[in-house]
């Protein structure tokens, strides 16, 4: 089948079933070049970009949390930023992409449609040499999860500012922090709700009882103390503010201001929405020994200084929280969470992971969590981690996700990993740049993230 006439197939194609008022594909093939956008029978929206002189290679990508297509089918999102697209176009890369219908932690439906999309591709197209998986976010959770579970579809997965250490960590994680922050600091306010919520609003009220809270306690010597403390068990990045400079090593109060502002966004993220896709409670706090979390943390230093500066004991704070009564999980719910998607480190092919060394969202701990499971499973010499020197969550340049795709794909076509360091991958980039400025600098960077303090493995 000619590319033309696979594009001309494709416009010709049914609406799609169930949406009458949605047609399956449009686009357009001019002079080699494909553009087609459409609906999958899901509700699922697609897209797909196939350059005329395409080297045989497509990357597909997933969304991010909460950007579903939704009744108003909004369209699919290729990856990367404006300059990576465009240069991977000019390069002979194709893209496709996939918005799934549902909300939320919509990773059971993004799996399911990113397969429908690479079958519509192959309709349109023809059958790629080598498909990459790539998302951001939620999105890198999916194309971790295709990684394991698809790789009869995908030849390598490059999850970027991604959950790869799973929900349920993920939500035990702030769990902890938002346990400490109750316990000390919001013991008698009954708004502040940390898991079984009841509705969207309960959630909105109790997130803004908690915002209340915590600008109070930064007000005082005492409440910054039990902030950094709280902090400390969801391992907030004491460089989170873009665009401001990383505090000094022992710089125990600047530290703590970073942590603050990103305090709410990372310990009280979202969470009704997943109990209520989860079917029930997917996180606990039984058994934990905070002592021994904090500890574990690298914060100690810190945690230690602000309460000695606030006259506060931390010991008896440690003894409150483990006199608190904990918190259980529905077994349902953590099955679920599981099953979409927990990373069980049985990689199928090549994955090559990038992080924001000051990301919060995930906390870039995680990346650590996905190569120790990768690593049980005897997978490690098929994973490379890649990080970069600043604050922020998904911001990167067009250079770095470029080097990121050439290094990925470089090692499934010829089998070997060369040049995953970062002083090689700047070094790419930066070629990358000279030849197209638009794609801005790189700024990867030597870092291993400090051990990720809740991971949770599925049983196998």
């Amino acid at each position: 089948m000619t590319v033309l006439a696979a594009a001309a197939l494709a416009l010709a194609l049914p609406p799609a079933a169930g949406l009458p008022h949605a047609s399956a594909a449009s686009g357009k093939a001019q002079g080699g070049q494909i553009s087609v956008t459409g609906v999958h029978p899901s509700g699922a929206t697609y897209a797909i970009e196939v350059p005329p002189n395409w080297n045989g290679t497509v990357l597909t990508f997933s969304p991010g949390y909460g950007e579903g297509a939704g009744p108003q089918h909004l369209p699919a999102d290729l990856g990367g930023d404006t300059a990576a697209r465009r240069w991977l176009l000019a390069h002979g890369y194709a893209l496709a992409g996939t918005r799934p219908y549902g909300s939320g932690w919509a990773v059971e439906e993004t799996l399911r449609a990113s397969a429908d999309t690479l079958a519509q591709f192959a309709e349109v197209a023809g059958k790629p040499r080598t498909t990459l998986a790539w998302g951001g976010s939620m999105g890198g959770a999916i194309a971790a999860g295709l990684a394991e579970r698809r790789p009869d579809l995908i030849d390598g997965a490059l999850p970027y500012c991604a959950s790869v250490a799973g929900p349920v960590a993920m939500l035990n994680q702030s769990l902890d922090a938002a346990f400490a922050f109750k316990t000390l600091l919001a013991s008698g306010d009954d708004a502040v709700k940390l898991v079984r919520l009841a509705s969207a609003d309960e959630e909105a009220r109790s997130t803004t009882a908690a915002r209340a809270v915590l600008d109070a306690a930064q007000r005082t010597a005492a409440g910054r103390a039990r902030i950094a403390l709280a902090a400390s068990f969801a391992q907030v990045s004491t460089w989170s503010v873009t665009g401001t400079a990383e505090p000094a090593a022992r710089d125990w109060a600047a530290q703590e201001t970073q942590e603050y502002a990103a305090f709410m966004a990372t310990v009280f993220s979202p969470r009704y929405p997943l109990e209520q896709r989860a079917g029930g409670n997917l996180s606990w706090n039984t058994g934990v020994d905070y002592r021994r979390e904090l500890r574990e943390s690298g914060r100690t230093k810190q945690v230690r200084a602000l309460y000695d500066s606030a006259g506060l004991d931390l010991d008896a704070d440690l003894d409150a929280l483990a006199a608190a009564p904990r918190v259980s999980a529905d077994p349902g719910a953590v099955a679920y969470m599981e099953d979409y998607f927990t990373p069980r480190g049985s990689l199928g092919v090549p994955v090559l992971t990038m992080h924001e060394r000051g990301d919060n969202y995930p906390t870039v701990t995680q990346a650590r969590a996905y190569s120790d499971v990768v690593r049980r499973a005897g997978k490690g010499a098929m994973l490379r981690q890649a990080f970069v020197d600043r604050p922020g969550h998904c911001r990167y340049t067009g250079a770095e996700f470029v080097a990121a795709v050439q290094t990925l794909r470089n090692r499934v076509v010829t089998g070997r990993w060369t040049d995953v360091d970062a002083h090689q991958l700047n070094k790419l980039a930066a070629r990358l740049a000279a030849e197209d400025p638009a794609l801005g600098a790189a700024e990867f960077v030597h870092f291993t993230p400090g051990r990720f303090l809740r991971p949770h493995v599925p049983p196998r």
